[in-house]
């Protein structure tokens, strides 16, 4: 059995961020995003394709304020507001394997995932519209919104807006291959 590890070592962490590069809008170069991780003290800091995806190590005293450190040092920086989500290995470890829509072999090509910032009420996961935008479907479990999209992303009404406001929090999402691959490099 090796040694125990300190709380106070470096977690590895991904850091989604939503609304960069997408579109034409809110341009932000990866080298630059990965600049402002290490600026605020991010060690091992490296990125996954162009649309705001950063895998990085931190203290968990950095971990604490990193969200709103990056958000505010991209406004700066760039002008526009970009929420920052946080996922340790462990969760996104968790995220792959709770897939309710994987285990009932939907293919992953139609599989997405909103990332929660905050834990939803119960309350108000209760009063989700199943029926909101047939034939998609969609299962809350903890900080995660699971996704069917057999018609893609971009026809359904399951949008960050509609969840952001019913649940009152921030996500961003991600397709499932993205999330595969994110495990894949936290781990590595």
């Amino acid at each position: 059995m090796g040694p125990k590890k300190s709380s106070l070592q470096s977690k590895t962490m991904v850091a989604l961020l939503r609304g960069i590069n997408v579109g034409g809008k809110h341009r932000l170069p990866m080298p630059q995003l990965a600049e402002i991780f290490a600026e605020a003290n991010c060690t091992q800091v490296r990125t996954y394709i162009q649309s705001g995806n950063v895998i990085f190590c931190a203290a968990p005293s950095v971990v604490e304020g990193i969200s709103a450190c990056i958000a505010r040092k991209i406004e700066q920086r760039f002008g526009f507001a970009s929420p920052v989500v946080l996922r340790t290995a462990e969760q996104m470890a968790r995220t792959v394997r709770d897939n309710p829509f994987l285990r009932a072999g939907v293919p992953a090509q139609a599989l997405h995932v909103y990332f929660l910032a905050d834990l939803p009420d119960a309350g108000a996961v209760k009063y989700l519209d199943p029926e909101r935008s047939v034939p998609d479907a969609f299962r809350v479990l903890d900080q995660q919104i699971y996704l069917h999209l057999p018609n893609g992303m971009a026809r359904t009404k399951l949008t960050n807006a509609y969840f952001d406001s019913k649940l009152s929090t921030v996500s961003t999402a991600r397709n499932w291959a993205t999330v595969l691959a994110l495990l894949e490099l936290m781990q590595a």
